[in-house]
């Protein structure tokens, strides 16, 4: 495989990662290549996101690699933060939201494994419309953020406290509690 696809190979991974990032083991072992062609490879990437046409970079962070927003264009990404449009909440970020809420206090992982995707880009988003904050770190290594609601998620939704939340009925169904006993059980022959 020549490097033009290799760059796009990891531009592509790096746009899915986010804001996790990639490690040199995972770029490595992803694009199946050696320690030098990758070296050659984001030197080459860099070299282009470092033209004046292009509104992102690459960037190490924490030992991981990103794509990041250049400095220069950080007023107009605000601008789209802060428009009416852009504040409405979407389905996922009402999900999140609702995680959060319910959960508090709790780590971007919990909510990931909670919805079952990364939650990393709503939650940034959460934090700018300061719906959620940081309220702590956890004792998990790693010692992971701690997210929880803020008062102006309990104004937007006209709460007195997370007391007020509803509460959350699970629906139960007798029949499909219990695995073993299930009527899709087979038939012994």
């Amino acid at each position: 495989m020549n490097n033009q696809n290799l760059k796009a190979i990891l531009e592509s991974l790096l746009f899915i990662a986010g804001d996790d990032g990639l490690s040199t083991d995972q770029m490595l072992s992803t694009l199946d290549i050696d320690k030098e062609t990758l070296k050659k490879i984001i030197e080459e990437l860099g070299i282009e996101y470092n033209q004046a046409n292009h509104g992102v970079q690459l960037e190490y962070f924490g030992g991981k690699l990103k794509l990041v927003t250049k400095k220069e264009y950080a007023e107009y990404c605000k601008k789209l933060l802060n428009n009416d449009e852009s504040n409405t909440l979407s389905p996922a970020a009402l999900e999140t939201l609702a995680i959060i809420a319910y959960n508090e206090p709790v780590t971007r992982m919990m909510v990931d494994e909670i919805r079952g995707v990364s939650s990393g880009h709503i939650i940034r988003k959460l934090v700018f419309q300061n719906l959620i904050t940081e309220v702590g770190r956890s004792e998990l290594p790693g010692r992971p953020i701690l997210y929880g609601v803020t008062p102006q998620f309990l104004d937007y939704f006209g709460l007195a406290s997370t007391d007020d939340l509803p509460e959350i009925e699970l629906a139960e169904n007798p029949e499909d509690t219990d695995l073993f006993t299930s009527k899709y059980k087979e038939e012994s022959v």
